[in-house]
């Protein structure tokens, strides 16, 4: 008995729409199709070869694998739709932060808009500089004759040594770079003032400048002068384009952090007549 035409097209129509070409991309091929789908390809192909003069084998692909195992992303080119308030206040204080500090080294290079008075802005930076301030110190200790003089000495020595040290390992773990992304000098490599935070500068003289508010007896004018002295040293950096506000703020963190670690392990008299005397090759253990 004929089969009826309509229902012929109808059931071909229904095949045709079944193909995964017209499913729904949202919806996850059935194991058991795409197993059919695979056999029903594998068989096309064994008909063909077998059609075939020559021995051809396709190459395997991985259009399966591919299917079931979709590629990832990386972390960094995907989006977090969900942010923390914590990590959006955090993200937005480092944009100003960047903002403001690029905005604010004008004596970064000759070109900028306080070009003129970069030599004058790197001086004073100078005056913050460990190699300068250790130099100084050894020049003090060699001339001073009092022993109370020397034991201050002494102990601004090891403090200086403390902050390069500290500082030089946090740049070292953290490296962050500059604002202006400028490679660092001789005397900042021979420092270890390689990266941006924190500000070396500005830690080494906010530590000084306390010490020496808290063992010389100074007039009002030079201590209000000591202390404005600190700021523009930290300040300094960030005009030239070193440091950001950031940088500076930790570094006077760090700085008075470091006085205070000096203050509770100072060093007598009598031990730092010791390390003079190590110093000088003139220690008798036995005297």
């Amino acid at each position: 008995m004929p089969s009826n035409p309509t229902r012929a097209r109808a059931r071909d129509r229904g095949n045709l729409l079944g193909r995964p070409e017209f499913l729904s991309l949202n919806q996850p091929l059935r194991a058991g199709f795409s197993e059919a789908r695979g056999t029903s390809r594998r068989g096309g192909h064994t008909k063909s070869q077998q059609g075939q003069p020559w021995d051809y084998q396709p190459e395997p692909t991985d259009t399966a694998k591919d299917r079931k195992e979709p590629a990832k992303l990386p972390e960094e080119d995907c989006m977090q739709l969900n942010p923390s308030f914590r990590g959006i206040a955090m993200n937005s204080l480092l944009a100003i932060d960047i903002c403001l500090s690029k905005k604010l080294g004008v004596c970064a290079y000759t070109s900028s808009p306080w070009g003129s008075v970069r030599s004058m802005v790197t001086l004073l930076a100078l005056t913050g500089h460990g190699i300068t301030w250790i130099f100084g110190t050894l020049v003090c200790l060699t001339r001073s004759n009092t022993l109370a003089g020397q034991e201050v000495l002494v102990n601004l020595l090891l403090a200086l040594i403390l902050d390069v040290m500290t500082v030089a390992g946090v740049q070292k773990l953290v490296k962050r770079k500059g604002p202006w992304e400028m490679s660092p000098g001789f005397l900042d490599c021979v420092a270890m003032d390689v990266y941006s935070f924190p500000g070396a500068h500005a830690s080494r003289a906010a530590m000084v400048s306390k010490f020496l508010l808290a063992h010389l007896v100074l007039a009002v004018p030079l201590r209000v002068l000591l202390v404005l002295w600190a700021f523009l040293v930290g300040l300094s950096r960030v005009l030239l384009g070193r440091h950001h506000l950031t940088d500076m703020a930790c570094g006077f963190a760090l700085g008075l952090l470091h006085f205070s670690l000096v203050e509770t392990v100072w060093l007598s008299s009598s031990a730092c007549q010791t390390i003079i005397s190590i110093g000088t090759l003139s220690w008798s253990p036995f005297s």
